[in-house]
């Protein structure tokens, strides 16, 4: 019956006035070119069927049954199968085929994925930042994308950004390199002593601020500085163009955490970091010029009432460095900041900070009108902050030059206020 169902509107079944001769087609002995008229239609229907079709995979031959009139059913002489051929041998390909291309296709998905390259060659090219040692082993390199939340009025990314870009290539290095004990940048032997370092003096020279989406590759070495210091190095360069964005230099030394003084490098973690020290020169060069001690009476601007939050101490339990340059520009006069952007900075670290602290912050303008900062060129300030006792806890000198025309107020193209 499926079979009648299925041929049925192909090959018209014959009227019951018909004669029995033509009640059945495609048959194991049909013969080709046989031709079937019905007296209602008129429609002549030619077969030339190679091989009988199949349905759901099962040879099967073509059958008209007249009319239940005649009182016939389909008892007729058992017919012989089909003749066995190349074509109705053949099994059914489909499921076979649509799993080949499911396999084809979840293999180059994961290939895509394995070999990605960037699009743009602005774009990341380390794209999980976990950065590399290059160099024979004494560079440290890693990339960093400039987020939304990084940068400030200008479009541009902040100098606090910066340094933590420069802090965090730091403890990387040493990370990558396996000295990394279990404090915060110190190496086993400095943990077994409890050795940490802390930062004594920061050099900074910015040429260029990177912008929102920018990519930088930040490049970080450390070098012997006296018997008992050590020197690190840094250099940001626009992953774009090459340019060189920033150049730092700093120099460290060991503290004991428990009494909170300084110490001497043993002999064991002395052996530990010098395979790693490269003979090279600072990056930025040294200004020997002292840093002037300022007071109630030469400063010009002060700024009281300032402390730490929770979130500003690092795991050594002592504010982040990268905090006290925030501090030391909340005394800085608004014209500078608005006309003006920092291109050079040099800090002298003298006391550590903790929670509890109250601090203020100190700026003296040098060689400039405090009434005309905005229309004056290149600008120099001294700045100190303290705490409230009048313990010193950074000195410092700033540079400052003109902002570029497109950073004054200008985001996207339009006026600040009408973004």
């Amino acid at each position: 019956m499926v079979a009648t169902a299925a041929t049925s509107s192909f090959f018209p079944v014959p009227s019951p006035d018909s004669g029995a001769k033509n009640s059945k087609l495609g048959n194991g002995n049909a013969k080709l070119g046989l031709k079937s008229k019905s007296a209602a239609a008129g429609l002549q229907v030619k077969a030339n069927a190679q091989a009988p079709p199949k349905i759901n995979g099962t040879s099967v031959g073509l059958a008209t049954v007249e009319s239940g009139k005649n009182g016939d059913d389909m008892h007729g002489p058992a017919q012989s199968p089909p003749a066995r051929t190349f074509i109705n041998q053949l099994p059914d390909w489909s499921m076979l085929l649509a799993a080949i291309t499911t396999i084809f296709l979840a293999a180059e998905k994961q290939w895509m994925m394995l070999d990605w390259k960037p699009k743009r060659p602005d774009m990341l090219i380390d794209p999980f930042g976990l950065g590399r040692i290059v160099q024979d082993g004494l560079v440290f390199r890693q990339n960093f994308s400039i987020r939304s939340y990084e940068i400030g009025a200008d479009r541009t990314a902040s100098i606090e950004t910066l340094m933590n870009h420069l802090q965090e290539t730091a403890l990387n290095h040493v990370k990558t390199a396996g000295l990394l004990g279990d404090g915060f940048g110190s190496t086993p032997e400095m943990s077994i002593r409890n050795l940490i370092w802390v930062v004594t003096k920061m050099q900074v020279k910015v040429d260029r601020y990177p912008t929102w989406g920018d990519v930088v590759q930040v490049d970080t070495w450390v070098s012997a500085s006296g018997k008992n210091g050590m020197r690190r190095d840094w250099i940001i360069h626009d992953c774009k163009t090459g340019q060189i964005l920033t150049r730092a230099s700093s120099v460290w030394v060991m503290m004991n955490k428990l009494t909170r003084r300084l110490s001497k490098i043993p002999d064991e973690v002395r052996s530990e970091i010098e395979p790693y020290f490269m003979n090279s020169a600072p990056v930025v060069e040294e200004d020997g010029r002292k840093l002037q001690k300022l007071d109630d009476n030469t400063a010009d601007f002060v700024h009281t009432g300032l402390t730490p939050r929770w979130s500003d101490l690092d795991i050594n339990q002592h504010v982040n460095n990268v905090k006290y340059i925030g501090w030391i520009l909340e005394s800085a006069p608004l014209p500078i900041l608005e006309s003006h952007e920092l291109s050079s900075m040099t800090l002298e670290y003298r006391r550590e900070c903790g929670r509890d602290s109250v601090l203020q912050s100190l700026t003296a303008v040098s060689g400039a009108e405090i009434g005309h900062l905005a229309s004056t060129g290149n600008i120099e300030c001294q700045h100190l902050l303290r705490l409230e006792g009048g313990s010193e806890i950074v000195r410092g000198r700033t540079g400052w030059r003109p902002k570029k025309p497109n950073n004054l107020g200008i985001m996207g193209g339009l006026p600040a206020e009408n973004a």
